[in-house]
């Protein structure tokens, strides 16, 4: 087997059987290349087991994530169905690790994109035109490496530590405004956990658009009409209450949330 097929293979019964792997780097030098070829084979397992992709999604376009987590660039991964919970449905906190979660912006792609159809300085085509509507999001991430620790290599090999998400209502994005610098709030259990702006988003989440197109192209990622994109963290990861709530509101768009359990009778309710 080849180096992406073994790593592939390891990722994959972590994340099944909640069970923490040695970090690849610890060992071997592990490049880009064989990490993104490495994600790719993860996720050809799952839809083969019969899950179906639902877009893409940025990590460490917060400068206060990347600093948390050590890492300092863009990161892209993928998005299924199986990750997907619907608003306020519960999680099952026994199927994760040492599950984090954060708040996130949601695009949904009105058209395929490219990576020369957004360009950060302003040519190609305007965001308007690939985007359809925008909405709150919570994204939980479970590193499937020992103390959520790793390398930049390892976190894109284990699909940028993508768990399951949630995306709140969604606002047609030409009723949305400008995006750039709305207030963001983080609750668990009714308290706030932390607070934030869009902003610290690459300083516009509009930007990450044009980021997940040049990394798609970059990395053999599609960006498909009809998915979301999760353009990243308005804030540093907390970690998931074992029993309990999590909300985030962003100003404008909304508020969204789940419920997690760890009790034996208690099941994850996902939605597809």
């Amino acid at each position: 087997m080849t180096a992406d097929a073994v790593f592939a293979a390891a990722l994959d019964t972590a994340q099944r059987t909640a069970t923490a792997i040695n970090q690849f780097s610890s060992t071997e030098e592990v490049g880009l290349d064989t990490a993104y070829a490495t994600q790719h084979a993860l996720i050809a397992r799952r839809l083969a087991r019969g899950e179906r992709l639902t877009g893409l999604k940025l990590g460490f376009t917060s400068q206060a994530k990347a600093q948390q987590m050590g890492v300092s660039d863009v990161t892209i991964g993928t998005l299924t169905d199986a990750m997907r919970l619907d608003d306020d449905a519960v999680f099952d906190r026994r199927s994760a690790i040492h599950p984090r979660i954060e708040p996130e912006v949601a695009y949904l792609l009105a058209s395929d994109i490219d990576g020369t159809d957004i360009d950060g300085a302003g040519s190609g085509r305007p965001l308007a035109a690939v985007i359809a509507a925008v909405a709150p999001a919570l994204e939980i991430i479970d590193s499937r490496y020992r103390d959520f620790r790793f390398s930049l290599a390892d976190v894109v090999a284990d699909n940028t530590s993508a768990a399951a998400y949630v995306v709140g209502p969604w606002t047609p994005f030409d009723r949305a405004g400008a995006l750039d610098n709305r207030a963001v709030t983080l609750e668990v259990d009714g308290r706030i956990s932390a607070t934030g702006s869009t902003a610290a988003i690459l300083g516009d989440p509009g930007r990450a658009v044009a980021a997940a197109a040049r990394l798609a192209a970059r990395h053999g990622f599609t960006l498909r009409a009809g998915s979301i994109l999760l353009a990243g963290a308005a804030t540093a990861a907390v970690p998931l209450p074992d029993d309990g709530t999590v909300e985030a509101t962003i100003a404008g768009l909304g508020r969204v949330g789940i419920r997690t359990r760890s009790r034996a009778d208690s099941l994850a309710q996902k939605g597809s």
